[in-house]
């Protein structure tokens, strides 16, 4: 189904970001008393009443610039709401009681052609605070308001009633277009989280997969602050892209709002299938790429080391060879990782990065049946025997694939306790190189071959 959207649009501090959380019932975006936290517009699909639609917080309408590179990334701000009200199917226009603005005032008169699709909200009226002062907003011509308080929730629930009334009619106009494809032929969305330090390239590329400038673009580090979802289709794939705030190291940041930002990043790791962990080709891997890997490995999401700007390597024989041996020698931990250089700026590379990300997504979501992993067991074990010392003597009797996306494997051990990491890891690669897991990571779970019941549980017996 073609699915309603529903801006929040305000000045900045007017208590948008306060609203998109408790409509979503969830700390999705975030909130801060300084001006201007939200840049890029921020977008979540949700349910409200029986009605699905995509909830939108917006960035601030401000008045005030100057000729600052800070007062020009407000303008991109403005630009980019504006964009984002146009498309909109429902604009929730959020003022603030007893204190209305010059930026309040010119944005109504923006809105004004709008007048069709508006829902005014006063907030920060809760408990019926600033009610006379509420009413007075009638006069800039806007035909009914309703008072609320974001933070406290009064009348929150009366705006998802307005809300959902206002968009039935419109739903019934767009149709439903998911029964024309059976459900068993609908493939799942790829979650993809773009990751990296600051301008190294995320937000760019975000706007070349998703064809759109939803990701605003700028040399002021720390311009993403919010996590900015994407969809597009490539090959008859469906993706979604999240675009995250660059990630410094914790001496480097200095304000609440990036501590938020870079939370808000790294908890991506748990909502994605696959990372494409953005390196400046130029300034190469670094120690804080490296801990942004381990995080993804540890979590078993399909990593991906996207070389960007590779346009400005020298085109001169074997220098991508160079810099991935460099990148494996730094990290040898990652050795099953891909290493892809692109330039997010003219899309090269781009079609090769999202053919193995589909590759990647099919090895995680992979299962092996039993048996066919004992009958891969039994070779393995011929082939490089457990020792057979008195101490070290173990035997492997049974495994079993416990999970797909993260892959999980568990082996059941004589002597768990003897089982060796070198073991483990010939194992590991044994996997790899048989069942086709060659591009992720692997766990591997030794357990006491006393768990063989539970062994026969995992596996339907």
């Amino acid at each position: 189904m073609l699915i309603p959207s529903v801006v929040l649009a305000g000045r900045p501090n007017v208590g948008k970001s306060t609203l998109f959380n408790r409509l979503l019932h969830k700390r999705r975006a975030i909130t801060d008393p300084t001006p201007g936290v939200t840049r890029d517009p921020v977008s979540m699909e949700t349910v409200i009443g029986n009605t699905k639609l995509r909830l939108i917080d917006t960035g601030g309408f401000k008045l005030d610039r100057d000729y600052s590179p800070e007062s020009k990334l407000e303008a991109v701000v403005v630009e980019r709401t504006l964009e984002t009200i146009k498309q909109a199917d429902l604009i929730v226009l959020i003022l603030e009681a007893g204190n209305i603005t010059a930026e309040d005032e010119e944005f109504i008169g923006l809105l004004r052609p709008y007048q069709d699709k508006l829902v005014p909200v006063v907030n920060k009226c809760e408990g019926g605070r600033r009610e006379a002062d509420a009413w007075n907003l009638l006069s800039y011509g806007l035909k009914k308001i309703l008072m609320i308080s974001a933070e406290h929730g009064d009348n929150v629930g009366e705006l998802e009633d307005i809300i959902t009334g206002r968009l039935s009619g419109l739903i019934n106009e767009l149709g439903n277009d998911e029964e024309a494809v059976p459900a068993e032929l609908q493939k799942p969305v790829i979650k993809i989280a773009l990751l990296g330090k600051p301008n190294t390239g995320k937000s760019t590329l975000s706007n070349r997969l998703t064809a759109s400038s939803s990701s605003i673009v700028s040399e002021i580090p720390g311009t993403t602050r919010d996590v900015v979802e994407g969809i597009f289709s490539w090959k008859n794939r469906d993706f979604m892209v999240l675009d995250t705030a660059g990630i410094r190291r914790r001496t480097k940041i200095s304000e609440n709002i990036e501590y938020y930002s870079v939370n808000r990043a790294i908890k991506t790791i748990d909502e994605a299938d696959i990372i494409f962990l953005l390196i400046d080709a130029q300034e190469g891997l670094t120690d804080q790429d490296k801990k942004i890997a381990a995080l993804a490995h540890e979590k078993g999401r399909g990593i991906i080391l996207v070389l960007n700007k590779w346009d400005c390597m020298p085109q001169i024989k074997n220098t991508f060879r160079a810099a991935e041996d460099r990148v494996r020698f730094l990290f040898p931990k990652m050795e099953y990782s891909p290493v892809i250089g692109i330039s997010a700026l003219d899309g090269e590379g781009v079609d090769k990065l999202l053919d193995i990300a589909v590759r990647m997504y099919g090895q995680l979501n992979r299962r092996i049946e039993t048996s066919e992993l004992n009958r891969a067991l039994e070779k393995w074990l011929e082939e490089y025997p457990p020792p057979v010392g008195k101490q070290t003597r173990f035997k492997i009797r049974y495994g079993v694939q416990i999970s797909a996306n993260p892959v999980r494997f568990a082996f059941f051990a004589s002597r768990k306790q003897a089982v060796t990491e070198p073991y483990v890891a010939y194992l590991r690669n044994r996997i790899r190189q048989t069942l086709g897991f060659s591009l992720i990571p692997l766990e591997i779970e030794i357990r006491s071959s006393s768990d063989t019941t539970m062994a026969e549980r995992i596996a339907g017996k």
